[in-house]
């Protein structure tokens, strides 16, 4: 079996398997409960920087998503795109984790290779992708038999088209699945290019309290076309095409209750003039 290499293992999150799996469990034993009077979890939306800054809320994410029966395969939304980036879709082999492979659902990714133009990512000649690959161990160890759909999907209608697809075709197919939506929110400071409210507290405050809020908004509504509105006008979602796929799959498999699990900038963990917001939401049917 072709395997896709862990590249960002031993830098962004650890490359052994000790090492990973006593992060991991670290990050689930801080999940918070369930929200009162919820069924099953369905999926979640992740965030994907290293793991010292936001591997923990990705984790807390994972671990409460393991409330529903173990899936056959978990579908993952990622990818730094732009409006007129293509799809791709990994169809074949395995992406390497520390703990072992996460092998491709590849009936689930002809099947949509049938519906739609995506570019196919060869597992020995994929660009590296922070976005999907820093979920894979989670997934590894939350559900060690699932298969893995990844892919990554540009902020447009035909985005969300993918979404919705790829829940009926689960329904079809008779697969139990779990969504994940990968994507860090609004980029601020001199090293993103983007400073509308300057440098210093007056930056944390409209970041944490207007920017931020306004994309976790549309999130917990699960409005996947909002998302796409607000993230392309505002920039504050660096992978809008992700939430707006993985919103639109979780509204087709019967997702109702978001539960906004954790919030943060990268400020709590580095200080400094540029920085990042990282959301987890669960949602249950």
């Amino acid at each position: 079996m072709k395997l896709r290499p862990a590249v960002f293992a031993g830098s962004w999150y650890p490359g052994g398997k000790e090492a990973c799996r006593r992060q991991i469990e670290e990050f689930f034993r801080r999940a918070p409960a369930a929200a009162p009077g919820v069924k099953e979890a369905v999926g979640g939306i992740v965030p994907h920087a290293g793991w010292v800054y936001s591997g923990r809320i990705a984790g807390q994410v994972v671990a409460l998503m393991r409330n529903a029966p173990p899936p056959d395969t978990v579908i993952l939304f990622g990818g730094h795109l732009g409006r007129f980036s293509q799809h791709l879709i990994m169809a074949q082999g395995a992406w390497q984790t520390p703990l072992g492979p996460v092998e491709v659902d590849c009936e689930m990714a002809s099947r949509l290779l049938g519906e739609f133009p995506f570019r196919q990512e060869e597992p020995s000649r994929a660009e590296p992708d922070n976005t999907r690959e820093l979920q894979l161990p989670l997934i590894r160890y939350a559900f060690p038999a699932a298969r893995v759909l990844p892919l990554a999907t540009a902020p447009t209608t035909d985005g969300i088209r993918i979404g919705e697809s790829c829940a009926r075709m689960a329904k079809n197919l008779g697969r139990k699945v779990l969504v994940l939506g990968s994507t860090d929110l609004t980029h601020y400071g001199p090293g993103y290019g983007f400073t509308p409210k300057g440098i210093g507290p007056q930056a944390e405050r409209w970041v944490k309290g207007t920017s931020d809020p306004r994309i976790i908004g549309r999130m917990e509504e699960m409005d996947a076309e909002g998302v796409l509105e607000e993230a392309l006008e505002n920039g504050n979602a660096c992978c809008p095409g992700a939430i707006a796929a993985a919103l639109a799959c979780l509204r087709e498999l019967g997702a109702t209750r978001p539960q906004v699990v954790a919030y943060m900038t990268s400020l709590e963990v580095q200080p400094g003039d540029d920085f990042v917001g990282y959301v987890g939401i669960v949602y249950w049917s």
